[in-house]
């Protein structure tokens, strides 16, 4: 992963390698401005010649890859860092229908007499929810974080992942970026999501998947994506024109399949029944604030290209390249050929900055705790980030993560392994101060070789 780096006057250079960043700081020519993501301030240079640098973005409902990749002869990309921010908007959401039932409960409870007031309120022309409003201002705020690190020059979006008009009618006309070689990749890439890219009858992984009609054509079934799923072949030919629960009932080969991966018909038919009948709440996610965004994006005044999901996936089948948010990114738009793509994926956790209310709550709403009243803790506060070297006992050895502190002074660390608890403040070092957000190095994608790759395409 390259390492930002910043001039005597904090304005951005061009990355560099880690082994450049490293000599730097051993010959004292440089100090840590930033451990995440990593950056370093140099002492003795002011400006210097920059290159073009483009910022992917690959907004999703739960997560957005970005990818900072260098600019060549138009054409060639070269990836330097990437990122998974992470949302929380469904967090957002649920604590949002709690304070909802707790104010309904007062009001009727209560206070008889006390009249709502959310008809009074009065919302403007581009209102979000609080919970998609939380998806633009996050990547807003990270994009503006990486253009102070890094001397950004273009963006490119993917700004439309999943036609909800193509999936609900697939007859539609006049949508030109599905047309010629990108036809049905966003139907395909919408369900392979939804099905979490593996058999929907067997669970068979990592095998190659075909589109199946639950209600077959011959029976009057539609193509609307509601009717649509994915099977490997045996399941797709066994199936036929069988009913759904036949098919349940009647394949022994299915069976089979189910004994070798572990599961149960019952469970299995009953899952397959409430993810079609499953609205397309994700793709509203995506969809819904992407224009929001995009407008956002623009007021900054760099050049922004767009490009769609269906477009993406081509341009990584191409390129044989692994499917994950940060990579996605690094794949939008229009471009030849990308290189240095198999680098560490910074993890970005959006955790908040802790809550106001010192009172822990019942589900009717009554108290049932009190939390400490000082965020400090032997000059620790939660959400920092920490290394903890324990010298002894059954948590010995190094521990590096997000840290939630407690009055006794028994910490708990989240790292990328898991959460370590009861780690005393004496073996805690402050390696950044807590802004929001939690971070952990995902790793490094193998990258398939031309054999993997001509068998992976089998």
């Amino acid at each position: 992963m390259a390492v930002f780096v910043l001039d005597k006057q904090k304005q951005p250079l061009m990355p560099c390698s880690e082994k450049r960043a490293r000599l730097l700081l051993e010959r004292g020519r440089a100090v840590v401005h930033k451990h995440y993501p990593f950056c370093i301030r140099l002492k003795d240079r002011v400006g210097g010649e920059t290159q073009p640098l483009r910022l992917g973005l690959d907004p999703g409902s739960k997560t957005t890859g970005l990818a900072l990749m260098r600019e060549s002869d138009g054409e060639q990309r070269h990836v330097l860092c990437l990122f998974d921010l992470v949302h929380r908007g469904f967090q957002i959401k649920k604590a949002l229908a709690q304070r909802a039932a707790f104010r309904r409960r007062r009001r009727s409870k209560n206070l008889r007499y006390r009249a709502p007031r959310f008809d009074n309120r009065k919302r403007k022309a581009d209102w979000l929810p609080p919970s998609l409003q939380h998806r633009v201002d996050t990547v807003m705020a990270w994009v503006e974080r990486l253009s102070r690190l890094a001397p950004v020059t273009g963006i490119s979006q993917e700004l439309v992942r999943f036609d909800t008009q193509k999936l609900e009618n697939p007859e539609i006309s006049g949508v030109e970026y599905q047309q010629g070689t990108l036809l049905g990749y966003e139907v395909r890439e919408y369900l392979l999501e939804k099905w979490g890219r593996e058999c929907a009858y067997c669970g068979a992984a990592d095998t190659p998947l075909e589109i199946e009609h639950v209600v077959p054509s011959s029976s009057g079934g539609s193509n609307r994506v509601s009717n649509l799923t994915m099977a490997c072949h045996d399941c797709n030919q066994a199936k036929d024109s069988l009913p759904l629960a036949d098919f349940f009932a009647r394949d022994k080969g299915l069976k089979k399949r189910f004994k070798a991966n572990g599961l149960l018909a019952d469970a299995r038919l009953e899952r397959v029944q409430r993810e079609l009948k499953r609205p397309l709440r994700d793709a509203s996610a995506v969809n819904a604030p992407r224009w929001v965004l995009f407008t956002a994006l623009n007021a900054p005044g760099l050049p922004v290209a767009v490009g769609t999901g269906g477009r993406t996936k081509y341009n990584r089948q191409r390129l044989d390249i692994p499917k994950t948010h940060a990579l996605d990114a690094a794949c939008v738009g229009v471009f030849d050929s990308l290189h240095d793509w198999v680098v560490p994926t910074l993890a970005i956790q959006c955790t908040g900055r802790g809550s106001y209310q010192r009172t822990r709550l019942t589900k009717h709403g009554f108290p049932r705790g009190h939390l400490m009243h000082q965020k400090q803790v032997h000059g620790f506060q939660t959400g920092d980030m920490v290394k903890a070297i324990v010298p002894a006992g059954k948590k010995a050895g190094t521990h590096n993560g997000r840290v939630a502190v407690r009055k006794t002074g028994s910490f708990n660390i989240q790292t990328d392994q898991g959460a370590v608890q009861g780690i005393s403040h004496r073996h805690c070092t402050l390696i950044q101060r807590g802004d929001g957000y939690g971070y952990y190095v995902m790793p490094t994608i193998h990258q398939p070789t031309k054999g993997e790759a001509r068998q992976a395409v089998a």
